[in-house]
């Protein structure tokens, strides 16, 4: 049996990224990243949005132009694992977190705007056909092989 362990998620950051080096001089770059769920209320009918937060970890020299690029508001997009850990806290309780690893980051929207631009926000996961178009217009038929 296969195991999978994989991610995928678009949202906007809910701060600015903090970056940081391991001892050996590694950048890791930490986002929270906000998604909202569509729920339909069952007593009154209407639709609300119920925000999803999660913490993300990015490594090398992605997480240095995350830093770099990103802020509080910024759209992304986000493929990568989860990955959880376990530590002993500094008053000697065991603690937990469950954690996405990004194997890429998107930046999604205008450099100083927290919109997108009209075709720009195209986000293809980590293993996809980075240059398939989904959008409809490019391959004729005939060159479709079913």
């Amino acid at each position: 049996m296969a195991n999978i362990n994989r991610v995928v998620l678009v949202g906007n950051l809910t701060k600015d990224p903090e970056l940081r080096h391991t001892p050996s001089g590694t950048a890791v770059c930490s986002l929270r990243v906000a998604v909202n769920t569509r729920r339909k209320d069952g007593a009154t009918g209407e639709w609300t949005e119920k925000p999803n937060f999660f913490d993300v970890t990015v490594w090398g020299n992605q997480g240095e132009n995350c830093a770099q690029y990103l802020a509080k508001g910024r759209p992304l997009a986000i493929d990568g694992r989860l990955e959880w850990r376990e530590w002993e806290a500094q008053d000697g309780t065991k603690r937990q977190a469950v954690e996405i690893v990004a194997d890429t980051v998107q930046f999604l929207g205008g450099r100083g705007e927290g919109g997108g631009e009209p075709g720009g926000n195209r986000f293809v996961p980590a293993g996809a056909v980075a240059d398939a178009d989904f959008g409809g217009g490019g391959a004729a038929d005939d060159d479709i092989p079913f």
